[in-house]
C-alpha cells in the first residue's frame, strides 16, 4: 500500500463511445497522486484502441479478461492490482469534476473518516444534464445501507488501511451494492456524505441496472441471500425495504436542480 495514492477502479465492456471521457476526467485530476486500473471485460467495440492511446500515462493500467466474466470479477480483479490508501470507483461511461479527488480525500483526512460519497448529478448518452441532482443521509450507518444503497458508486471512496482487500461472489447485478455490503461487515461503519456534487451518472438506455419492478426486487433478493448470505425470509424483508427505501430516495433526495 501506498500512502496517499488513490487506486481508481474502473470496469469496461463495449464502452468506446464514453472510455476516452472517463479516462479524461481523471487525468484532469487537480489530486495527481493516483492509479487508474482498467479491467476491460473482452469489449467487441473499440475500446482496446481507444484506451490505448492513454497508455503513456504510467498512471493507467489495462487489464483484459481471459473470457467475458462481468463486473463483479472484473472489479474484484482491479482491486486485486490496486496499490492506494484509498480506493474509489468510476464506471467506464461516467464522470467527475476536476476537483473531486482533492477535495474528497481531504474530507476524509481531516474528519479521519474511512468511507465516504459525495453528491452527482444525472446526464444522458449525450452529455447532456437531466436535471437531476442526487444527494443522501449526512451519515449512512448500517441499518440505513440495509434499507437502501444510498452511495453512488462513482462517488465513493474507502480506505484499504480500515478496509483491507475487498472481494465479492459473482453476481450479474447489484454488484456494487455488495461492495458497500462487504465494507459494512467491519463493527460499527459509517459513511459521510461530502455535500458537493463532485460527479455526473450516465443513464444509458442499454444500462443492465434499468430494470423492471419484478426483475429489481428478485435482483436484491438475490444480493442478500446468495452474496450477503441472508436466509429466504431474511433476504426477502431486505429486498422488499429495498423497494420501498427505492421511492423514499426519489423523493427526498433526488431534486430537480431548476429547483435547487
Amino acid at each position: 500500500m501506498t500512502d496517499g495514492l488513490v487506486s481508481i477502479i474502473m470496469p469496461s465492456w463495449n464502452t468506446d463511445k464514453y472510455i476516452a471521457k472517463s479516462i479524461q476526467c481523471v487525468i484532469n485530476q487537480t489530486y495527481e497522486n493516483w492509479e487508474l486500473i482498467i479491467v476491460d471485460d473482452c469489449s467487441t467495440d473499440n475500446t482496446d484502441n481507444v484506451v490505448a492511446g492513454f497508455l503513456s500515462d504510467s498512471r493507467i493500467k489495462y487489464i483484459h479478461n481471459e473470457k467475458n466474466s462481468g463486473a463483479a470479477i472484473s472489479r474484484n480483479r482491479a482491486l486485486r492490482e490496486a496499490d492506494g490508501e484509498w480506493i474509489a470507483f468510476l464506471d467506464s461511461d461516467d464522470l467527475w469534476t476536476p476537483d473531486k479527488l482533492e477535495k474528497q480525500v481531504k474530507f476524509m483526512k481531516d474528519n479521519d473518516y474511512v468511507l465516504s460519497y459525495t453528491e452527482y448529478e444525472k446526464i444522458d448518452e449525450g452529455d447532456n444534464p437531466l436535471n437531476i441532482y442526487v444527494s443522501g443521509p449526512d451519515c449512512v450507518n448500517k441499518k440505513k445501507m440495509y434499507r437502501y444503497d444510498y452511495i453512488g458508486q462513482l462517488t465513493m471512496m474507502y480506505s484499504t488501511k480500515y478496509f483491507g482487500l475487498i472481494q465479492i461472489k459473482d453476481i450479474k447485478k447489484n454488484n456494487d451494492y455488495a461492495i458497500r455490503l462487504q465494507l459494512y461487515k467491519k463493527p460499527d461503519v459509517k459513511a459521510y456524505l461530502l455535500k458537493e456534487n463532485l460527479a455526473k451518472y450516465r443513464i444509458r438506455k442499454q444500462s443492465i441496472s434499468h430494470d423492471k419492478i419484478k426483475k429489481k426486487l428478485r435482483s436484491h433478493y438475490d444480493l442478500f441471500h446468495m452474496c450477503d448470505e441472508k436466509t429466504s425470509i431474511v433476504a426477502l424483508w431486505y429486498a422488499g425495504w429495498n423497494m420501498w427505501f427505492g421511492v423514499w430516495k426519489k423523493i427526498v433526495y433526488e431534486k430537480n436542480k431548476k429547483s435547487i
